[in-house]
């Protein structure tokens, strides 16, 4: 390599700092709450060198899923290589009763099949497809009930009506297109709203029932980045300064006190 070479490689490395790293693992989701992890506290820390990244990640538990742990890890790794001038990128999950394979598998970038071996029944794109759908479920029942509660006049069963250019703009509408062009379904202005993961349409006769199970999905996917936060923060002290607020508006808070528990003898 010439001086020249090297001085230019030099330069570019040195160009990628902490803050370019975390926005790049930004687009990272936890497959089940569908959050970016930096949001979630999930991120541990992140150190750039002149030659390497090295990221550390941590979980709300040592027994969080071993697929989805190791699909976190492994587009965080993806995503963190794909930046300009990066040339090694470490990532490590820490204290996770698998974190010793995980972070074999990802040093050797065996992926997840080469990692678990027999235990890896599935291919990792089937778990993916099937957390995109169900994120697209929950977004576009938070727009379609915003716009209920908007207006009074609207009648639950004229959803299959709406369009997206009928929805206000915001975050919540921002959340359904980023939803819906990861499942190429349409973003156009007068695509219908209220559709399933192919794009079909409902009757007036089953809208009902349908926004019924599309507000069950939303309310679980919420309940459970609700308690992984709070179990994040009993977990790692501080970690609450980490957690970014929620779409839905809740603030992350390390202040808030648990209830007190007496053990009482049999």
């Amino acid at each position: 390599m010439t001086a020249l070479a090297t001085r230019q490689q030099s330069e570019s490395l040195a160009a990628v700092g902490e803050d370019d790293v975390r926005r790049a693992l930004g687009v990272v989701l936890d497959p089940e709450l569908d959050e970016p992890i930096t949001d979630l506290g999930f991120v541990r820390s992140v150190h750039v060198t002149d030659a390497e990244v090295t990221i550390h990640l941590r979980l709300p538990t040592s027994f969080c899923s071993p697929n989805f742990a190791y699909l976190m890890a492994s587009d965080a790794k993806d995503v963190v290589t794909a930046l300009d001038g990066v040339e090694r990128v470490v990532v490590e999950l820490d204290d996770h009763h698998d974190s010793d394979l995980i972070n074999a598998g990802l040093a050797a970038d065996a992926g997840y099949k080469g990692t678990f071996k027999h235990e890896a029944e599935h291919d990792l794109e089937e778990l993916r497809w099937t957390f995109r759908r169900k994120a697209h479920t929950a977004a576009m029942e938070r727009c379609l009930t915003e716009l209920l509660r908007a207006d009074a006049s609207l009648e639950e069963a004229r959803l299959g009506d709406v369009r997206l250019r009928d929805l206000p703009t915001g975050r919540h509408t921002d959340a359904l297109l980023r939803r819906r062009a990861a499942l190429g379904l349409s973003t156009s202005p007068t695509a219908v709203v209220m559709v399933d993961h192919e794009g079909n349409g409902y009757t007036p006769e089953q809208i009902p029932l349908a926004l019924r199970r599309a507000r069950s999905t939303r309310i679980s996917i919420d309940g459970n980045a609700h308690f992984c936060r709070g179990l994040l923060r009993t977990r790692y002290d501080g970690s609450g300064a980490d957690q970014a607020v929620r779409l839905d508006g809740i603030e992350p808070a390390d202040q808030h006190t648990l209830l007190p528990l007496t053990v009482k003898e049999s």
